[in-house]
Formats: C-alpha cells, sequence, structure tokens
C-alpha cells in the first residue's frame, strides 16, 4: 500500500513565504513523477509544478514565485512559495506517480493542506 502525506500549510499575509513538503511511502517499486496540484473554491484543479524525469515545470501563474524540489531521499518534494498573493489561495495536493511493481504505474493523490493568503 502506498501513502503520500502533505503537510506544511497554514495561514499567511500577501507578500509572505510557505514551504509545503510532501512524502511518499510504502510499498514503492519506483516513482515517476512528483508534483503540486491546487484547487481553488469553485474552480478546477490545477497543475502547480512537476518533477517529471529529471524534468521541472512550474504553471505560468507561479513562475518566479514558487520551486518545486525533491529531497535527498527522492520519496520527498517540496514546493518553496514566495510573493504569495490571494489569488495563491487553495488546498494544495500532492500527486505522485508510482510504481509498485516492475509493471504498471499508479497515480496516488495526499490528502490535501489549505493554504490561505490574506490581503
Amino acid at each position: 500500500q502506498v501513502q503520500v502525506v502533505e503537510s506544511g500549510g497554514g495561514l499567511v499575509q500577501a507578500g509572505g513565504s510557505l514551504r509545503l513538503s510532501c512524502e511518499a511511502s510504502g510499498s514503492i517499486f519506483s516513482i515517476n513523477t512528483m508534483g503540486w496540484y491546487r484547487q481553488a473554491p469553485g474552480k478546477q484543479r490545477e497543475l502547480v509544478a512537476l518533477l517529471s524525469g529529471g524534468r521541472i515545470t512550474h504553471a505560468d501563474s507561479v513562475k518566479g514565485r514558487f520551486t518545486i524540489s525533491r529531497g535527498n531521499a527522492k520519496n520527498m518534494v517540496f514546493l518553496q512559495m514566495n510573493s504569495l498573493t490571494p489569488e495563491d489561495t487553495a488546498v494544495y495536493y500532492c500527486n505522485a506517480v508510482i510504481s509498485v511493481s516492475i509493471r504498471g504505474q499508479n497515480d496516488y493523490w495526499g490528502q490535501g493542506t489549505q493554504v490561505t493568503v490574506s490581503s
């Protein structure tokens, strides 16, 4: 069984910073992709940042402000969020595409962590 757990959300004033952490654990053969998504009230879930095969992608809306990185332990990923604005308020989800054996892969999601930016 695989678990994905996020931490680090909270309430911050506009212009402030937060760092989110995500750890994947369990019966993992390989981790193919790890990334962050967010969903604001009344909106669809959207990609924020992605680590895939050594390639890093950031959404245009967060470029220059947010940075995704992987920990020394390859099962951890972080999202450093700077210069936060009220438009960044959302539930942030960690996603991992994981293989539990040599064949196939599945999507795993964390439970989400709330980020609220006050003006």
